[in-house]
């Protein structure tokens, strides 16, 4: 019964219309879409990780010609929670959050205008330089997620965009 069910797995998913979004690999539309996305410069330290993990994230879906800017605006802000009995605050809350639209490059229209966010828990202990690289690790975890949010998006949006022209329905 397990084999029997194994085997027709395939066939039920196929039937409920999901697809792969990078099917094609580097050849396919979207990432023919997503290749040819230019990320302008970010302010801060914060912008320098999230434009390397963006970058970093389109480059592997190959090279061409700039069609599309995304310009990012970030807010990255810490917040103390917890308190001790001395008034220390004692965990922390860091928070990165992007607005970002997605610019056609001839024409200067905006086509994608959305945001993207996380937030990560950060224990305030006695060492000052560990409060530090603990703020810096999130900052780092945070920066990764809100590109893997940013390019997800950008993809869907390049999903909707090229469904008419290669949709075989």
């Amino acid at each position: 019964m397990r084999k029997l069910a194994a085997l027709l797995l395939p066939v039920a998913l196929s039937a409920c219309g999901l697809t792969p979004l990078y099917s094609g690999s580097t050849a396919g539309p979207i990432a023919a879409t997503l290749s040819g996305i230019e990320v302008a410069p970010i302010q801060g330290k914060s912008g320098w990780l999230v434009a390397n993990a963006l970058r970093d994230r389109l480059a592997a879906l190959g090279e061409g010609p700039a069609r599309y800017r995304l310009n990012v605006v970030l807010d990255d802000t810490i917040v103390g929670l917890g308190a001790r009995a001395d008034d220390a605050v004692s965990r922390e809350r860091r928070t990165l959050r992007a607005r970002y639209q997605l610019v056609d490059a001839a024409q200067g229209t905006i086509l994608v205008d959305a945001t993207a966010g996380s937030d990560a828990g950060i224990d305030v202990v006695g060492s000052e330089y560990a409060t530090i690289a603990a703020e810096s690790s999130a900052l780092e975890r945070l920066s990764d997620t809100v590109a893997d949010q940013i390019v997800a998006r950008l993809a869907l949006y390049a999903r909707r965009v090229q469904a008419p022209a290669t949709d075989k329905r």
